[in-house]
């Protein structure tokens, strides 16, 4: 295997160096079980990505006009898909979201952290439970841990699998305002996103989009 490693500024800058990177080094295969059945995909065999400054707006990769190809997400998708992070809301048909898991957990670690417990290894929070494995789609996402260190809360966040070309920037954008909203209430800084995953990918329909993006 290859352990692929990147240090990044932003959220925009870590989509641009991923993309580059993937093309690359990753490894291409047929999907046999799970979301797109069928399809190839282009995927690292395992990737770890330190995010020094993912506040910085945009948070939402930006494409220049002049490719003549669509922004991977809209930017307003960022304020519709907050809520399945932050609450229980849920859609008619959906087995889960992840705010389901993660709503009652948020709470309890700004609680935790305003007590004046910063030295801890407990403020972890999990996505999932044993029967997900049961499920044709299980959560992508499985943990958000986080730090706070220089009195900045930094978070550690771990994906299963993820779609480079638009799931990982919509998620990436999610995870970093629900950093900020959590730094506000606990009243310390933002910090930084170390961000790892053994299925980062691009789908085979996305792979000449990636090619135009990063030619430029």
């Amino acid at each position: 295997m290859e352990l692929i490693y990147l240090e990044t500024t932003d959220l925009s800058d870590t989509w641009f160096q991923a993309l580059y990177k993937i093309l690359e080094v990753g490894n291409t295969y047929t999907v046999e079980r799970g979301s797109f059945k069928g399809q190839q995909r282009l995927e690292f065999d395992h990737i770890t990505i330190r995010i020094k400054h993912p506040g910085v707006k945009p948070l939402l990769p930006e494409i220049p006009a002049h490719l003549g190809i669509p922004n991977p997400v809209d930017y307003d998708y960022l304020d519709t898909y907050l809520p399945y992070l932050m609450t229980t809301e849920a859609l008619p048909g959906e087995d889960y979201t992840y705010g389901q898991y993660l709503e009652p957990q948020i709470q309890a670690i700004i609680d935790m952290y305003k007590e004046g417990s910063y030295k801890t290894n407990q403020a972890c929070m999990t996505v999932g439970e044993p029967n997900n494995i049961f499920l044709s789609d299980p959560p992508c996402l499985k943990l958000i841990d986080t730090r706070i260190k220089d009195n900045k809360l930094h978070f550690f966040v771990t994906f299963r699998s993820n779609d480079l070309w638009s799931g990982f920037p919509a998620n990436l954008g999610s995870i970093q305002m629900l950093k900020e909203y959590m730094a506000s209430m606990i009243g310390v800084n933002d910090g930084e996103i170390i961000y790892s995953c053994k299925g980062l990918h691009l789908y085979d329909y996305t792979w000449d989009l990636a090619k135009t993006r990063v030619s430029c």
